[in-house]
């Protein structure tokens, strides 16, 4: 009787660590798309209010990793157990990296203001929109136990790293037809190669989860399109 109860509570207080870490996941998420539509918009109000919650962020990810230590000196956790508690630690640093990610690009919109952009953003925003997706997939296979879904983020990984590679090209020839755009150029490709880091690390959650549900760690790089053959 006395095991049912430990049980019960290993599982209850689990669950809160999961509710900390989803909270935080669209925490980032939200940081990270109202910074890109910041800077689709140019408008600095989003982007300060981005960067005043980033303490936000970082308190709650800080909990989550007193939460984990709490939970391991409670319940000395074995198997299936202990890999969740110490991925979530993993996946918690790497949502906060996606938050800071948003902090990162806001600056940027900050660093733009009452000037006008170079050309209407479009793979930027698309690449946003993608890691928001994969995000959100992320969630739910953590959420629920899916590391199918999880491996799945593998793929979608490269249409981010495609899109930040079309950006740094067309960036490069609007630059190379006139020079007097570097400046702003650099700091549009400091975005997309910002979102395309956002991504890494939100293949770095897939994989944990990978881990956390089968006790094999995944490797993105096997799932994806040899270089020879992109």
């Amino acid at each position: 009787m006395a095991e049912t109860g430990t049980r019960k509570q290993l599982e209850a207080d689990m669950s809160d660590l999961k509710r900390m870490v989803l909270r935080l996941g669209m925490m980032s998420g939200d940081a990270l798309s109202r910074a890109v539509r910041a800077l689709e918009k140019g408008d600095a109000s989003p982007a300060r209010a981005v960067i005043d919650g980033d303490d936000e962020l970082d308190d709650l990810t800080e909990r989550i990793g007193e939460g984990c230590m709490a939970f391991t000196a409670r319940h000395q956790p074995l198997g299936q157990d202990l890999r969740t508690v110490v991925s979530i630690i993993h996946i918690a640093t790497d949502l906060e990296r996606v938050g800071d990610y948003g902090v990162n690009i806001s600056r940027t919109v900050l660093g733009l203001e009452d000037r006008p952009l170079l050309k209407p953003l479009i793979d930027i925003p698309r690449m946003a929109e993608l890691l928001l997706e994969m995000l959100n997939r992320a969630l739910v296979a953590f959420d629920v136990g899916d590391a199918e879904t999880a491996r799945k983020l593998f793929i979608m990984d490269e249409q981010i790293d495609a899109l930040e590679k079309q950006v740094l090209r067309e960036l490069i020839t609007m630059v190379l037809e006139r020079t007097e755009r570097l400046e702003q150029a650099f700091m549009l490709l400091n975005v997309a190669r910002t979102l395309e880091r956002a991504g890494d690390h939100l293949t770095n959650i897939a994989e944990r989860v990978v881990y956390m549900y089968t006790g094999k760690m995944a490797r993105a790089s096997d799932y994806k399109t040899p270089r020879g053959r992109q």
